[in-house]
């Protein structure tokens, strides 16, 4: 076998490794539009927990084409959180953990949210990567200033997009989905009347 036949079959091998292998494409979840943070309807002030090593956190998903996609979703979706309880509460600020008693104090907290994030996204395009449906679900828990739970509540925040709409928004069902998510997490707290 001659060189020119060696190397053709060597680039043959290292294109069906490509093909075979799926790739996984960076993309970003922030939300489009978050609820308007002047329309209070509490006086009372909460707080959110979340830490640098959960913003840090990457997930990988499916997809289209049999690739993945990777992101952040504590660090992409942290203005989704912050954002819907800023429009219910008069103050609001992040602390490390629902036990940071001095952190609750000196912000006069009555109430810590401490969200989970689960995220899950598929496409039903066989030739492009972008996903085309995303889901986000937030497990919340909710304490009082002295740390015990009052309220445990699930959010979900649903987003689609079309290939036409990607342009070079890759993640746009993503953000559509973390901006529904935030919507969804305010209409929420304004259902549950004891976090008032």
């Amino acid at each position: 076998m001659n060189y020119s036949m060696k190397w053709l079959k060597a680039s043959l091998v290292a294109l069906a490794a490509l093909v075979v292998t799926a790739c996984s494409h960076p993309i970003t979840i922030t939300p489009l539009e978050t609820p308007d943070r002047n329309n209070k309807v509490s006086s009372k002030n909460a707080a959110y927990v979340m830490t640098d090593a959960q913003r840090a956190v990457r997930v990988t998903t499916p997809g289209g084409g049999g690739d993945k996609i990777d992101y952040q979703p504590y660090r992409d979706l942290e203005k989704a959180i912050r954002d819907a309880l800023g429009s219910v509460y008069n103050n609001v600020v992040v602390i490390k953990g629902h036990d940071d008693t001095k952190a609750i104090l000196d912000n006069e907290v009555s109430f810590v949210f401490t969200p989970i994030i689960h995220t899950t996204s598929s496409s039903d395009s066989a030739f492009t990567w972008p996903p085309t449906e995303f889901t986000i679900e937030v497990n919340c828990s909710v304490r009082n200033a002295a740390g015990t739970e009052i309220s445990s509540f699930t959010v979900t925040g649903q987003g689609a997009a079309e290939f036409s709409e990607f342009k070079s928004d890759f993640g746009l069902a993503g953000r559509r989905a973390a901006s529904d998510l935030s919507q969804k997490l305010r209409e929420k707290l304004l259902e549950e009347k004891q976090l008032h």
